[in-house]
């Protein structure tokens, strides 16, 4: 009964899409750690899934903040012909840089990478296989990244059909899931004249049903308040991880609450 009592509880973390509106997920991942919260599961969709594997291979929040300060667009995005999309090795070549060219089954923190697949139209949900080329599929926003070859795959990026994947974590056994949304704006448009900028608006329109689900999957969402920079840039860089960091910690009150009640609940049934 006393092992039954104290027996760990899953705790599933769901980081969404976003791109570079993904550095606010640093500062909710920051505010995790300063709070003792960890995480059993790990599931990431597009820039989600890449700071996801980078924290489900041990990498502190700090690490991957000061990582992430020295990168660039080319280092991203590596066809200079603007109209023309990149291959996925800038994506796969950062992965295999910091962390290994390891199968996802080998980080510390079991992790789901999620992507789509072009040929079939299906959600692909990665637990296992190449690393570098799961997250990078997960990463290939059409039009911007070409499709990413994975086994019997060609992967687009994963906000296509799971935008928040809250239900991952679940479906892998979690008791509870903490979900982040940096797009609650999705299906806002956008007033830009810039091409890039209507085509991550079309995309984030498209991605607006599709985000119901993880908010119906999820038992605590946050949403960092993101609206005023522009997800293609990488203007704001501290003030997105400040916003990640003010919104997880203002939910911190109402998830420690939520932790606690388990094990209130399971004194109870003992």
């Amino acid at each position: 009964m006393f092992l039954n009592f104290f027996k760990k509880k899953k705790l599933g973390l769901a980081l969404g899409g976003g791109a570079t509106r993904g550095f606010a997920h640093l500062g909710v991942l920051k505010a995790f750690e300063e709070n003792g919260i960890t995480f059993d599961f790990i599931a990431g969709t597009s820039v989600g899934s890449l700071v996801g594997a980078m924290y489900a291979a041990g990498f502190k929040a700090d690490e991957i903040i000061e990582i992430s300060k020295t990168l660039t667009p080319k280092d991203i995005k590596t066809n200079k012909i603007f109209f023309m999309p990149s291959g996925p090795e800038g994506i796969m070549n950062l992965i295999k840089k910091y962390i290994g060219d390891i199968d996802v089954s080998e980080l510390k923190t079991p992790f789901c990478a999620v992507a789509s697949d072009v040929k079939s139209g299906n959600e692909v949900d990665i637990v296992k296989g190449n690393l570098a080329a799961a997250v990078a599929g997960s990463c290939a926003v059409p039009g911007v990244f070409s499709d990413v070859k994975f086994e019997n795959y060609s992967l687009f990026d994963g906000g296509l059909l799971n935008n928040i994947p809250s239900n991952i974590p679940k479906m892998y056994g979690c008791d509870y899931v903490i979900a982040v949304d940096i797009n609650s704006t999705r299906g806002s448009g956008t007033e830009s004249d810039k091409y890039l900028d209507k085509l991550l608006a079309a995309f984030k329109m498209s991605m607006k049903s599709n985000a119901l689900k993880g908010y119906l999957n999820a038992d605590i969402m946050i949403q960092p308040d993101l609206k005023r920079f522009n997800a293609s840039q990488l203007e704001g860089i501290d003030e997105m991880i400040e916003e990640g960091y003010k919104a997880t910690i203002a939910k911190m009150p109402e998830i420690k609450k939520m932790l606690s009640s388990f094990f209130k609940s399971k004194k109870q049934n003992n």
